[in-house]
């Protein structure tokens, strides 16, 4: 791999022991997958943030590192709200020990915006080269954005965040961004909302696996396109997919799609994922709510109060420049939280069911909460908690 001077000193260990670590860490990773040379990214998103998920031996490690994020870099969601940990009920100790791990972020100078949604608070690109790791940001920088990174694991991102540099392969690279595999979706979608889409990525990602596809005959939103990709990304690997006339790089490109493999999909498809089993608890904003979600459910809970808990998740970011909609949907007994989420905290392990409007949390809920998931639009989440 060749390397600047600069680099190179970093490497001798003239910049200090952690840069070194993590320069070495960058190195190897990309020659195991053929990288030629580093590329400069504009931002990192780093994952590995729940005391829940890296447990101590990786609170450890965080605490070993001494250096300072040289490009802007972000956390993902932790395991509690930070400074509203005590209403979700989080026991002291875990609240203790994932402080700890948010501290040992800071010191590196990774910013606490602590969400899976960072392209709302800072601005991305299009052929802008990242270093994000979490699945469904990562698909969204790529797809909707037209932006170029790799999943990345925490310990990558946070290289990289450091060095500011990241191994330029996979999808750094133009040739690898290409369709192989197309999905043509048959169904009335002009009346889908994001949990049909979030059921479409769901089902299409098992189909997909590790393969780019290419959709024909949906024409979804931003908040529905991130909702494909989230899921997609939880029952596949997708990290880049394209979406025919919508899509940036769909649009940019005239992609040749004549002699790949293409998979129909039914409304039956989707439409066998929504059941009715019964629930003890309704969580919305995995990937955390946009600014339009939140005003939805606003709306939807105006002149209502809950009757089950209703968690919704977004951005601290989002929830600042919404602070009225957001005191509106509290009015109704419903909680707002930010910097955490419904799979990485272990406050949602207390309920046996849960209904969500993701796709992605139907996938991740059963393994990461322990209880059954029931998928439903928004408009059905809000019923369920308030009937």
């Amino acid at each position: 791999m060749q390397l600047d001077p600069e680099d190179e000193q970093i490497l001798a260990g003239e910049r200090g022991e952690t840069r070194q670590k993590m320069l070495e860490l960058l190195v190897a990773l990309g020659k195991v997958f053929g990288a030629e040379h580093l590329v400069p990214i504009k931002s990192a998103q780093v994952s590995g943030a729940s005391y829940k998920t890296i447990g101590k031996y990786g609170l450890d490690w965080l605490a070993s590192l001494d250096a300072k994020a040289i490009v802007p870099a972000v956390l993902n969601p932790i395991g509690m709200a930070r400074t509203r940990w005590e209403e979700m009920g989080i026991d002291p100790d875990f609240a203790k020990k994932q402080q700890a791990v948010v501290r040992a972020y800071k010191r590196l100078g990774i910013r606490l915006d602590c969400t899976c949604t960072p392209y709302y608070l800072h601005e991305t690109r299009y052929s802008d080269h990242l270093a994000w790791s979490e699945s469904s940001a990562v698909s969204y920088a790529n797809s909707v954005i037209g932006a170029r990174t790799n999943r990345e694991g925490g310990p990558s991102a946070l290289a990289a965040a450091i060095i500011g540099k990241t191994p330029c392969y996979g999808l750094h690279l133009p040739q690898n961004r290409v369709p192989q595999m197309v999905i043509d979706v048959h169904a009335d979608t002009s009346r889908w909302g994001v949990a049909d889409y979030g059921a479409l990525g769901y089902h299409a990602g098992k189909l997909v696996g590790n393969r780019i596809p290419f959709f024909q005959g949906i024409k979804p939103d931003a908040d529905q396109l991130k909702a494909i990709g989230a899921a997609m990304a939880a029952t596949g690997a997708v990290a880049l997919y394209h979406v025919e006339g919508i899509t940036p790089e769909a649009q940019k490109n005239q992609y040749d799609i004549s002699g790949i493999e293409t998979v129909p999909v039914e409304q039956a498809d989707v439409s066998r994922l929504f059941t009715d089993i019964p629930v003890d608890a309704v969580a919305l904003g995995c990937p955390h709510c946009s600014s339009a979600e939140l005003a939805e459910i606003a709306r939807l809970l105006t002149g209502k109060i809950v009757t089950k808990p209703l968690y919704v998740f977004a951005a601290q970011g989002v929830i600042d420049r919404n602070v009225k909609i957001v005191d509106s949907i509290e009015k109704s007994g419903a909680r707002v939280f930010a910097d955490t989420c419904m799979v990485v905290s272990p406050a949602m392990e207390q309920y046996s069911s849960i209904m969500i409007n993701s796709g992605k949390a139907l996938a991740y809920v059963p393994n990461m909460c322990g209880g059954q998931a029931r998928i439903g639009t928004i408009e059905d989440c809000v019923r369920v908690a308030t009937e």
